[in-house]
């Protein structure tokens, strides 16, 4: 099965919802049903991606040593670097999923990962942040490694635009939820948007099967990438179904994460996905070999929030769906830090 792929140019041109209102429908649907969209934005090329993931193979292709200094664990990693080896993936952890998971059918079942994730991960925030509020370090100040006179430009050229993005079908989806235009984006106002890049070293764990990224859904409220230099991202459907990724040139992935399940009472839920080592990833991998290139795996992964101090719970007449009461009410931040602890990025390895 093939994602739709929307293209979000006639949205932004035009202010009038009632033309709109089928292709807003298309959004949300996508989102109620598979949990993911491609878009294609005119604001975010194919130009803008790659010079992003040129310099996030760079930094990453760096010594250990020298990422190291940018390694924050007393802010829950949420800013700088996070090493390979610290995320815990949910299904590692989860004793409901990991039931959940035995009665998938042989064919659909993710891969089972052997500890944490051999992925690494830079964290950098994306938008202004709240003067005032309750989860000062879930809206902590960047980090910026030497030599890169280029990274905070880049880092918050795309990430603005992926955030455009993340806006523009955040209110889309509103409007086909039947909610007011901003029901979404004003929530998200101050959020602590994070773009958030894996890199995934090929050479050490380029073997087929290699898991990056074990099962696990995101915590916040939508995730957007732009298209990876090498495959390897499978997706579960609201049905069931396994799709393995595939991100056409110049198009942008947008997945649910648990804070729109939160808001819609359960109508949309939390996408779950892997990144694994396939054989569509070994061919890049031999390209990437005769083209000299670098051999990381990045992604160019921006998780968009809801506010730290607004309250997450099922808005307008999702409040009064059967599944609600699933959802009571509850300050983003403290959301985020529960989920946090379970994966092991507050620091707290012998507790999970």
């Amino acid at each position: 099965m093939e994602l739709a792929v929307i293209d979000l140019s006639p949205y932004l041109k035009s202010e009038s919802e009632g033309q709109l209102k089928e292709l807003c429908s298309e959004v949300s649907r996508s989102l109620r049903e598979t949990g993911a969209l491609l878009v294609k934005d005119p604001r975010c090329t194919a130009e803008d991606n790659d010079r992003f993931l040129d310099m996030m193979e760079h930094y990453f292709h760096s010594s250990d040593d020298f990422k190291r200094l940018h390694e924050r664990p007393h802010l829950h990693y949420q800013v700088g670097v996070t090493p390979e080896g610290v995320e815990v993936p949910r299904s590692l952890v989860d004793e409901e999923m990991q039931e959940k998971l035995k009665q998938m059918p042989k064919q659909v079942q993710p891969a089972t990962p052997k500890g944490p994730d051999c992925k690494w991960r830079y964290m950098w925030r994306v938008g202004p942040r709240p003067s005032q509020t309750s989860f000062k370090e879930l809206n902590a100040e960047p980090v910026v490694p030497e030599g890169f006179p280029e990274w905070k430009e880049t880092m918050d050229s795309w990430g603005y635009k992926m955030i455009s993005a993340i806006e523009a079908v955040a209110e889309m989806a509103a409007i086909g939820f039947g909610l007011p235009k901003d029901a979404f984006t004003s929530l998200m106002q101050q959020g602590p948007h994070l773009l958030a890049p894996t890199g995934s070293d090929l050479r050490r764990y380029g073997q087929e099967g290699t898991v990056f990224a074990g099962y696990h859904y995101d915590l916040n409220f939508l995730t957007i990438h732009g298209r990876s230099r090498f495959p390897g991202l499978n997706i579960w459907l609201r049905n069931g179904q396994k799709v393995e990724v595939k991100v056409p040139v110049g198009c942008l992935l947008i997945q649910t994460g648990k804070q729109i399940e939160w808001l819609t009472g359960g109508d949309c839920i939390a996408g779950m996905h892997e990144v694994v080592v396939t054989n569509r990833t070994t061919d890049a991998i031999k390209l990437a070999m005769e083209q000299n290139r670098i051999l990381w795996r990045v992604s160019s992964t921006l998780f968009g929030h809801i506010a730290s101090d607004a309250v997450l719970k099922p808005l307008g007449h999702f409040a009064d769906s059967p599944l609600a009461s699933k959802y009571p009410p509850i300050h983003a931040g403290d959301y985020v830090e529960q989920e946090l602890s379970v994966i092991n990025l507050k620091g707290n390895k012998g507790q999970v």
